[in-house]
């Protein structure tokens, strides 16, 4: 039970590191680039940055966790991601700023597949973990973004030392999970459960060949490509709406809340009543409706709700599939970084996509309908998808 709440912990704390190096950013984003002189493509990259890292660098993921072993990368990922935020309490010039989000993306970019192989190799129903996994990421991000003005305020508006200070959490974790890189005999490391072997798979490589591992990457792109979009865009499309700027923000709040408890029960009904093909569904069916809602006379307190349920279900599910479709731990961090490596640089795109549609139609509806559609074709994957779970073989 000790090693359980062990574990369970060392979870949470690296799933909560995350997303606050990105969220914290946007609230403080106007202050950050009247400070620095920052033209606002510029200002832009702080947020997308770590996104396109989050795809560029998954595979690393791999490759590290073979020369490594899982806790150790993760750990020193960890440490990096700590580092890079710490130094935006120093931060006077432009490049550095966009140093700190290159580098802490690195960091995320690794974390996510190796978390994935970590959950497989240490728990008895990996699937149902699944949402402390999501439901941590999503706190993080809901924490970044609410507390930066606040914090600002108490550092004696000091915008440097706000999003600096989220590099305490990353530096909390380290805690856990740097005791069993140091507990772990050099000689029994690929004994230990969750830890990639020196040697013997230390060839194993992304799943490229597979068709399966294909279908599974484009859904987590679709799935990512509207979230982001959502994300970025929400709280402009209420504006557009007639409401003021703090409705949309607080409207824009209500859709992280709702997908915490959400990313966190989904995985573990799924877990218990299975038919995995109906949940997905059912989440892509949520957000289809409100897509079409935010296109009526419809109050958007009651849209966001369907939103949020919509991305909280997608979002854990997504993470669970690489999880439930391997047979070992190795596999299992292999898929999962093919599928976020592919799907978080898809992603990146989404929010260039509804800017530059709303710039040419002058409205939101064009974008709603074209993201209506790509939901649609999301749907359409997951009846491929199914309810089976094959093993994938492996490919060099």
């Amino acid at each position: 039970m000790m090693r359980f709440a062990f574990l369970i912990t060392a979870l949470f704390l690296a799933s909560l590191n995350l997303r606050p190096v990105i969220t914290s950013v946007s609230p403080l984003l106007g202050t950050i680039q009247e400070a620095l002189g920052m033209s606002g493509s510029s200002a832009s990259l702080l947020t997308s940055l770590p996104v396109l890292c989050m795809g560029f660098f998954a595979p690393a993921a791999v490759k590290l966790g073979n020369r490594w072993g899982i806790e150790r990368a993760i750990a020193y990922c960890l440490l990096l991601i700590g580092l890079a935020t710490a130094a935006r309490y120093f931060v006077t010039s432009e490049w550095l700023m966009l140093v700190t989000a290159f580098l802490a993306g690195i960091g995320i970019a690794i974390i996510g597949p190796l978390l994935s192989g970590f959950i497989k190799g240490n728990f008895a129903n990996p699937s149902a973990i699944v949402g402390v996994y999501s439901m941590a990421m999503v706190l993080g991000a809901a924490l970044g973004s609410a507390f930066s003005v606040p914090l600002q305020n108490a550092f004696n508006h000091s915008w440097q030392a706000s999003v600096a200070s989220w590099s305490v959490l990353a530096f909390l974790a380290l805690c856990f999970w740097w005791r069993p890189v140091r507990k772990i005999p050099k000689s029994s490391e690929s004994a230990v459960a969750g830890t990639l072997p020196k040697s013997g798979n230390s060839s194993l490589k992304l799943p490229l060949s597979n068709k399966r591992s294909w279908l599974l990457t484009c859904f987590f792109g679709l799935m990512a490509f509207i979230f982001y979009s959502l994300t970025a865009w929400l709280a402009p499309m209420v504006q557009a709406m007639g409401y003021g700027k703090q409705t949309a923000g607080m409207i824009l709040t209500l859709f992280t809340a709702v997908q915490m408890p959400v990313s966190l029960v989904i995985p573990i009904l799924v877990s218990r009543f299975q038919r995995r093909m109906l949940w997905l569904i059912g989440c892509s069916v949520m957000e289809l409706i409100g897509l079409i809602l935010l296109q009526l006379p419809v109050t958007p307190w009651l849209t966001c709700i369907f939103l949020g349920i919509g991305a909280g279900g997608l979002f854990p599910m997504a993470l669970m599939l690489p999880i439930d479709e391997t047979s070992n731990t190795e596999e299992a961090s292999a898929l999962s970084a093919m599928t976020q490596s592919g799907g978080y640089i898809f992603a990146a795109l989404g929010p260039f996509f509804v800017g530059f549609i709303h710039d040419y139609a002058g409205s939101f509806p064009p974008a709603l309908i074209g993201m209506s559609i790509l939901v649609a074709i999301m749907i359409l994957i997951q009846f491929k998808i199914g309810n089976k779970k094959p093993k994938l073989v492996q490919s060099d």
